[in-house]
C-alpha cells in the first residue's frame, strides 16, 4: 500500500472515531446509552458468551452476528457501553474509506478526503442514526461496500469487461453478512446481483449470468457457515429459524395477512417516504440532488443509471414493505447521501479550478510564479503540508460541528448518572449478591448492563410481539419467583405482589415521553 492511502486509511480512522465521540451515546461523553434496543442486544451478547443460545435460551429477534459483535463489546466492558462505542467506531471507519473510495471514483484525492467526514457527519445526525448501536448501524460498511464494488465496475468495467467473478463473491459475502444481521436490508443486494446479472445478459452471456448468480450465491453462504455449525452442534437450528425467520416475517411484519391491496401500499409506502426524508432531511437535502445528478446527467450507459435507481428502490422496498416503521429503519437509505458529496466536489473543483486558472494568469501577467510553479525547496514543500494539515483538521472540526448542531443526542451529555434511574436501582440491586433480574413492560431497560447480570430467563424483557407466549411466561417467573428483582415499566401483573416488594419507583423522560419504572425484590 502507499505510503499516501496508509496515511488517508490512519486519516479515517482518528475521524471515525472522532464523528462518534459525539454521535453515539455509546461514547464516554454521555452518561450511559439507555436505548433499549441497545441494552438488549448488549445481554444478548453476554448471554452468547456466557453459553447460552440466542433464540432458544434468551430470545431477540435480530441476527446472530449483530449479538456476537456485541458479545466482543461485553469482552472491553461489562456494565460500560465502552466496547460498543469502540465497535462503533471502527464501524465508522470502514463507512468512511467506503465512502471515500466512492469519491476516489468522481474527485480528487485530498477532495474525497476532506468531504468523507462531512459525509458521514450529516448521515450520524440525522433521526435515522437515533441513540448509536443500532442493527441498520452495523449493516451500513456492508451496504457502503456493496455500493463501491457496484459503482465501480458500471463505471470502469462496463461493458468492455465481464465483472470478476472475485467481485460477486465478494458481493455475496456481504450480503450474507447482512441476512445474519437484519434481512430486511436484503433488498439493496437483491438489486445488486440483479443488475450484475443484466450486465452478462447485455453482453448475450446467459450461462456467465448463471454462473454468476451461483458465485454470489456461493459467496453468501459463507457467513452462515458458523450459525450452522453453532446452531446444529447445539440441536438449535428450529429454534434459529422460528427466532429470527419466522418472527420477524410471520409475526412481526404483516406479510402473513391479506394487508392493503396494492394501491394501498403503494400509497403508504409513498407517504411513508416522505415523512422519511422530513424527518431526515439533514441528508436527503444532499442524497435526492445527488442521486438525481447521477442517473440524469453525464454520458452514462442506461444500465448504469438502471443500477442506482434499482439499488435505491429495493433496498427502501425491502426495509418498508412489511409494514412496520421505526425512526431508524431509514439509516441504510443514507449510504446514497455520498452522491450529494460527490456532486458538492465535483462543483467545488469546477470553480476552484476556475479560481486558480485566474490567478495563475493575474500572476503571469505581474512576473509572478504560479501556484505549483514553486517545485522545489524545503519552503514550498511545508506550506504544502501545513495547507493540507490545516484542510484536514477543519474537514474535521466541520464533521464534528455537523454533529454538535445537528444531533438529538447531544442534550444529553449534560445528564449525570446520579440522576438516571438505573444507577438509582443499582445501588439496591448490588446489594444482593449474585442478584438475577426480570425485565418486564419493555425492552432491555438497562439494568441487566450496569449490573452486569447475564439473563436467566428466555423472555427477559417484553417483546413487542403478538403472541401471548412472552406475557404468559413472564407471569408464570413472577409467580414462581424464578428472579431476585424485576423491572417493570409503567404496569406490572398483580400477581408479582405474592412474592415480590416494591423497593423503588422513579421516572424517565425523553422528550415528550414519560415513563416510570419500579423495581420488586423477592421477599
Amino acid at each position: 500500500m502507499k505510503k499516501k492511502e496508509i496515511q488517508a486509511a490512519f486519516y479515517l480512522l482518528l475521524a471515525g472515531f472522532l464523528l462518534m465521540l459525539f454521535a453515539t451515546r455509546s461514547s464516554f461523553l454521555y452518561p450511559c446509552n439507555d436505548w433499549n434496543d441497545a441494552n438488549s442486544y448488549f445481554s444478548m451478547g453476554k448471554a452468547l458468551f456466557n453459553g447460552k443460545m440466542p433464540y432458544r435460551d434468551v430470545f431477540d429477534q435480530k441476527g446472530p452476528y449483530l449479538y456476537f459483535l456485541y458479545g466482543l463489546a461485553y469482552l472491553v466492558s461489562h456494565t460500560t457501553f465502552a466496547g460498543v462505542y469502540i465497535l462503533e467506531g471502527i464501524w465508522a471507519f470502514l463507512d468512511l474509506l467506503g465512502i471515500y473510495y466512492i469519491m476516489r471514483l468522481y474527485l480528487k484525492r485530498n477532495t474525497a478526503l476532506f468531504l468523507s467526514p462531512a459525509a458521514l457527519a450529516v448521515i450520524v445526525s440525522s433521526k435515522s442514526f437515533y441513540w448509536g448501536g443500532s442493527a441498520e448501524e452495523i449493516c451500513f460498511p456492508f451496504l457502503v461496500w456493496g455500493l463501491y464494488l457496484s459503482i465501480e465496475y458500471f463505471k470502469n468495467g462496463y461493458p468492455g469487461k465481464a465483472v470478476r467473478f472475485k467481485v460477486l463473491f465478494a458481493g455475496g459475502l456481504l450480503a450474507g453478512m447482512v441476512a445474519n444481521i437484519k434481512f430486511t436490508v436484503l433488498g439493496f443486494f437483491f438489486a445488486w446481483m440483479m443488475c450484475m446479472a443484466f450486465s452478462f445478459l447485455a453482453r448475450k452471456d446467459f450461462f456467465g449470468a448463471v454462473k454468476g448468480c451461483l458465485v454470489f450465491l456461493g459467496g453468501m453462504a459463507v457467513p452462515f457457515v458458523p450459525w450452522l455449525v453453532y446452531f446444529g452442534w447445539n440441536h438449535g437450528l428450529y429454534e434459529w429459524y422460528w427466532g429470527y425467520v419466522y418472527i420477524n416475517v410471520f409475526i412481526y411484519s404483516d406479510l402473513n395477512g391479506e394487508g392493503p391491496g396494492l394501491y394501498e401500499r403503494i400509497y403508504t409506502l409513498s407517504k411513508l417516504l416522505y415523512w422519511v426524508i422530513r424527518d431526515n432531511l439533514i441528508y436527503f437535502a444532499f442524497l435526492i440532488p445527488g442521486v438525481l445528478w447521477f442517473i440524469c446527467t453525464g454520458k452514462k450507459r442506461r444500465l448504469e443509471r438502471f443500477n442506482l435507481a434499482a439499488l435505491c428502490f429495493f433496498l427502501f422496498l425491502g426495509i418498508y414493505v412489511g409494514g412496520s416503521s421505526l425512526p431508524y429503519y431509514a439509516l441504510p437509505l443514507a449510504v446514497f447521501t455520498v452522491f450529494g458529496f460527490v456532486l458538492a466536489g465535483r462543483m467545488a473543483e469546477f470553480f476552484g479550478g476556475k479560481l486558480f486558472t485566474g490567478a495563475d494568469a493575474a500572476k503571469r501577467h505581474s512576473g509572478e510564479a504560479a501556484p505549483g510553479e514553486e517545485t522545489s525547496g524545503g519552503k514550498a514543500c511545508f506550506r504544502k503540508r501545513m495547507r493540507t494539515f490545516a484542510a484536514a483538521a477543519l474537514a474535521l472540526a466541520a464533521g464534528a460541528g455537523i454533529i454538535w448542531t445537528g444531533s438529538m443526542n447531544i442534550p444529553h451529555m449534560s445528564e449525570k448518572k446520579e440522576d438516571i434511574f438505573l444507577y438509582k436501582f443499582r445501588e439496591i440491586v448490588e446489594q444482593e449478591e449474585n442478584p438475577t433480574l426480570l425485565n418486564i413492560g419493555c425492552l432491555d431497560a438497562g439494568l441487566y448492563t450496569v449490573c452486569d447480570i447475564v439473563p436467566t430467563c428466555r423472555w427477559f424483557q417484553t417483546q413487542t410481539l403478538a403472541i401471548d407466549d412472552v406475557l404468559k411466561e413472564q407471569e408464570r417467573y413472577i409467580r414462581e419467583g424464578r428472579t431476585d428483582f424485576v423491572i417493570a415499566r409503567d404496569d406490572y401483573p398483580d400477581v408479582i405482589w405474592e412474592k415480590y416488594e416494591l423497593v423503588a419507583q422513579e421516572p424517565w423522560y425523553q422528550g415528550e415521553l414519560a415513563f416510570t419504572y419500579y423495581l420488586f425484590k423477592k421477599m
